[in-house]
């Protein structure tokens, strides 16, 4: 991956907290197979830089990061009361015509980092809208208000609504000839996904400042995000 430019990721910037808008394919943390992480690009931007949440390394969008402690424990008590709002688009498979569908489901992850839905698991919830529909797909809005591993991609799975590209819960990868018409593959070439990734990224995200002031910023779909949405307007 090409080094990453830490500035041109920046959303929003205050004297306290940082809110960038994370490339896919890049790990929040330290990444024994990688050069570059998230928490070393903020630390080189700012020495007491601390990550306050994660996205899993494919997950694009929207990141918060503490500039100093007092910042870090500001917003760690936020989340922890539930008063961080986040918001997710997801292309899923299938019409969907979700209207604050709430998943009130248990989740259990195990020692693989694969998350399931278990009344032996921890308490987890994810609010779903539908955004817009299209042939065979729907773009879906989510709103977890816990933060368990894979807790949106796990309760659309649930939902019969798995994630585009999400192999790993059941989703299927989006190919061009699936939604085009007379689509003509070059010969001897193999046909690539629409996109190579989970379709997950984090939208918005709102807390408040330090000195009260209710923060919200959003994050434009990357590249890889736009494309996939586009083709399915055109297709639909």
């Amino acid at each position: 991956m090409k080094k990453v430019d830490f500035e041109n990721l920046i959303l929003f910037e205050n004297e306290d907290y940082l809110v960038i808008n994370k490339p896919p394919y890049l790990s929040s943390l330290d990444d024994r197979h990688e050069a570059q992480n998230i928490l070393d690009l903020a630390k080189a931007h700012t020495p007491d830089a601390q990550l306050c949440h994660r996205l899993d390394k494919e997950t694009s969008g929207c990141l918060v990061i503490a500039k100093n402690p007092a910042a870090y424990r500001h917003l760690a008590m936020q989340f922890e009361s539930r008063k961080v709002t986040k918001v997710y688009h997801a292309v899923v498979e299938g019409i969907k015509e979700f209207s604050d569908e709430l998943v009130d489901r248990n989740l259990l992850a195990n020692n693989k980092g694969i998350a399931k839905v278990s009344k032996d698991g921890k308490p987890a919830q994810t609010v779903f809208n539908t955004l817009k529909t299209y042939y065979v797909h729907t773009l879906v809005e989510c709103k977890p208000i816990t933060g368990r591993l894979h807790q949106i991609r796990v309760h659309l799975a649930y939902l019969k609504s798995p994630i585009c590209g999400d192999t790993l819960y059941g989703g299927n990868p989006l190919y061009l000839s699936s939604i085009k018409r007379r689509f003509n593959l070059k010969k001897e070439t193999e046909e690539l996904p629409i996109m190579q990734r989970v379709s997950l990224h984090a939208y918005s995200i709102g807390f408040e400042g330090l000195d009260g002031t209710k923060l919200f910023v959003n994050a434009p779909y990357p590249k890889d995000f736009k494309v996939l949405v586009t083709q399915l307007e055109k297709t639909s």
